[in-house]
């Protein structure tokens, strides 16, 4: 199954260059030269990725709303051409994920798109789903029977017996056939359908849960989809909350993102979402830390960094989808950021020009070290 993208663009050259190096990464491309043809195509067909030019804020700026409006588009990846006067700033302005400087140059477009290939493909997964009835035992304040209508590695939908739920948060525990264990997963509704029909998003997921999950899914598709190997990344700046990652693939921001790296006793992994993306240079990624077991993971990967901080240790970094939380629930769930210089840089210093940011990131450093 090919990745598909729609461009929205009448620039030549930019079609050119892109038509060719999505073809070699093996993306498919829908043209359309008019906002009015990209919104009708929007409403209609599911793509991974949504590229607009920005030569027309307004128009490049409609055609992004109507992608995050589009129930079957609304998780696609969105990503801003833009130039000079609109910047980094106003593509972002417009909710894009990812923003790409013009003129566009074929290896360097192809260099930013492998990173944006791999977190389509990873989007995509998330969101396949397989037909299973299972009964599912629902637990919160009250007790609730259901039985599951098809899973994805995000969530369920469920088809409740008898009363439905009306708490926004329960433990589900189910038994997949093939899976040697009993599965015990937290979840929020999120959505409600006819009857006693209801959607449920996992949260807090465990590693151990998620691979278990995984595993069980890929064994049902004929042909599993293999993923993108993962990035390498060379560790600049480190703090507790966080790290600065210099990569020429950086993955957009609101990526979730797993941190893996080697030491000669074992392998430390730990989850991020990416905070600042500069293309061709490198990414912020604040860790994510809203469970015991991912603060226990981000105090191994803290201290195995700061041991090997002078030999600027290799971290290989895979994409686990896009962060689509809130940005107040998504800060509550993380330890004050306002006690932390770094990851304070990334929430509010993101959009400035790349020169300006590493200077801040520049001073931050030389002030740490002359303590």
């Amino acid at each position: 199954m090919s990745l598909k993208s729609l461009l929205l663009s009448s620039d030549d050259k930019t079609v050119r260059v892109l038509r060719r190096v999505l073809s070699d990464l093996e993306i498919g491309v829908e043209l359309c030269s008019e906002a009015e043809a990209a919104i009708r195509k929007i409403t209609r067909q599911r793509f991974e990725a949504i590229i607009v030019d920005c030569s027309n804020p307004d128009e490049a700026g409609s055609v992004l709303r109507s992608a995050k409006a589009s129930p079957v588009n609304k998780r696609a990846l969105s990503i801003a051409l833009v130039e000079s006067p609109v910047g980094l700033r106003g593509g972002f302005a417009m909710g894009a994920h990812f923003v790409l400087h013009k003129p566009l140059s074929g290896e360097r477009t192809k260099t930013s798109f492998r990173a944006v290939r791999a977190l389509m493909k990873r989007e995509r997964r998330l969101q396949l789903r397989v037909a299973v009835q299972v009964p599912v035992e629902c637990n919160g304040s009250d007790r609730y029977k259901a039985k599951t209508l098809d899973l994805c590695e995000g969530g369920m939908a469920i088809q409740f017996s008898g009363r439905i739920a009306k708490e926004s948060t329960l433990r589900f525990t189910l038994e997949l056939p093939g899976l040697d264990q009993r599965l015990e997963i937290y979840g929020e509704m999120a959505w409600e359908g006819h009857g006693d029909q209801a959607g449920v998003r996992f949260k807090d997921v465990t590693e151990g849960q998620r691979n278990s999950l995984r595993h069980w899914l890929r064994s049902q598709l004929p042909e599993p989809e293999q993923d993108d190997p993962p990035v390498s990344c060379n560790l600049t700046d480190l703090s507790p909350g966080g790290c600065y990652l210099k990569t020429n693939s950086p993955f957009p921001m609101r990526t979730r993102v797993v941190l893996s790296m080697k030491t000669a006793d074992l392998e430390i992994r730990a989850e991020g979402i990416v905070r600042v993306a500069h293309p061709e240079f490198g990414m912020g990624v604040e860790f994510i830390q809203a469970t015991s077991e991912q603060r226990e993971q981000v105090h191994q990967m803290v201290d195995g960094l700061s041991s090997n901080h002078d030999r600027a240790p290799e971290l290989q970094v895979a994409p686990d989808g896009l962060d689509t939380s809130p940005a107040d629930t998504e800060a509550a769930d993380q330890p004050s950021a306002t006690d932390d210089a770094l990851v304070g840089l990334f929430r509010h210093q993101s959009q400035v020009p790349v020169e300006v940011f590493l200077q801040h990131m520049e001073q931050q450093r030389q002030a740490l070290e002359s303590h």
